[in-house]
């Protein structure tokens, strides 16, 4: 039902767009205002999460403890699990943002013949996130060619060696490919297994069917429907330079894509996306563990006024002398 729900939730808003901008003709709405919107929500509620989460008491060191911490000194530390210094935090999330680390060292459990459970590795699930988004990040990377005039300097190198097979005109880049491949394996993977199919939510399928719409609506202009590029840099170009022009003669596809990148940058802040940003403030990721080392104190702790044992003797030494209490001082 999940799955389903989703869907239509995506054909819906295509079907809007396409009503709206191509027998409408409300491409002011869908070409300049909803894009403004969309701009806004997504750099407001980046924000506000990472106000909210930079301002999140965190009273106890909580990192993970895969690995052996440093303690002695004949027991060999393991540094990227247990970092002792800043630096191997900064190892430590670098891995972790450039190479998923913690992702590859995930694990799968299987029944084997019925009541068997067999935990292995899940190697795959890996490399469909590594590949997913290094795609996703080098196809922004080349639409910065609709962004600026000149193109900047790096895109030129990235589009030759992403399109080297040179498959067809236009060539076919491998990162379009790619990303269908991913979304479409990281899909597969939650509805083709039980366990995982159990724990998804709409939340989990919405993304990647907007995702993959996006990239779907994209490879159809460049390769099927062709719209006018000149056109589209020239309404793009005006957006970012706070002059919005709508020309003429831009096809219902565009706008589907235009309206569907808008509707993801609207909602990224509020969803799992946002663990891009999230990884950065994870207790678990970004502090050192050196609790045997060094004493922390919660910097968000209230003042409290202590009372030592001293300044109670002192207060009542008059009534446990008539008692006949001991006193450390006389």
């Amino acid at each position: 039902m999940h799955v389903l729900s989703s869907m239509f939730i995506v054909i819906f808003l295509m079907a809007v767009v396409f009503i709206g901008a191509g027998v409408l003709k409300w491409q002011y709405l869908f070409g300049v205002i909803i894009p403004y919107i969309s701009i806004a929500v997504f750099v407001l509620g980046v924000i506000m999460r990472v106000l909210k989460w930079a301002g999140a008491p965190v009273p106890f060191r909580i990192p993970t403890t895969c690995g052996q911490q440093k303690s002695l000194s004949w027991i060999k530390q393991n540094k990227l699990e247990a970092p002792f210094t800043f630096w191997q935090v900064v190892a430590r999330m670098f891995m972790e943002v450039f190479f998923f680390r913690s992702l590859f060292r995930n694990t799968k459990a299987e029944l084997h013949e019925g009541k068997n459970l067999v935990y292995g590795s899940d190697k795959w699930l890996w490399a469909a996130g590594l590949a997913f988004h290094y795609s996703f990040l080098i196809i922004i990377l080349r639409h910065f060619r609709f962004f600026t005039e000149p193109a900047l300097f790096f895109i030129e190198p990235i589009q030759a060696l992403d399109g080297f097979f040179q498959i067809g005109v236009p060539e076919l880049y491998l990162t379009s490919i790619i990303l269908i491949g991913a979304v479409t394996f990281l899909f597969l993977r939650r509805i083709m297994i039980p366990q995982v199919r159990y724990i998804s939510l709409p939340a989990d399928y919405f993304p990647l069917y907007v995702i993959f719409s996006i990239a779907a609506t994209g490879i159809c202009m460049r390769h099927f429907y062709k719209v006018d590029i000149v056109y589209v840099k020239q309404m793009v170009t005006g957006l970012l330079t706070l002059n919005p022009v709508v020309p003429e003669g831009i096809g219902s596809v565009f706008y589907i894509h235009l309206f569907l990148v808008c509707f993801l940058l609207a909602y990224f802040p509020y969803s799992k996306l946002m663990h891009f940003a999230g990884v950065f403030f994870s207790p678990t990721r970004n502090l050192a563990n050196n609790n045997r080392a060094k004493r922390h104190i919660n910097p968000w702790n209230p003042k409290v006024k202590t009372h030592t044992y001293e300044e109670w003797e002192d207060e009542f030494r008059e009534v446990m002398k008539d008692a006949g209490m001991p006193l450390e001082k006389e």
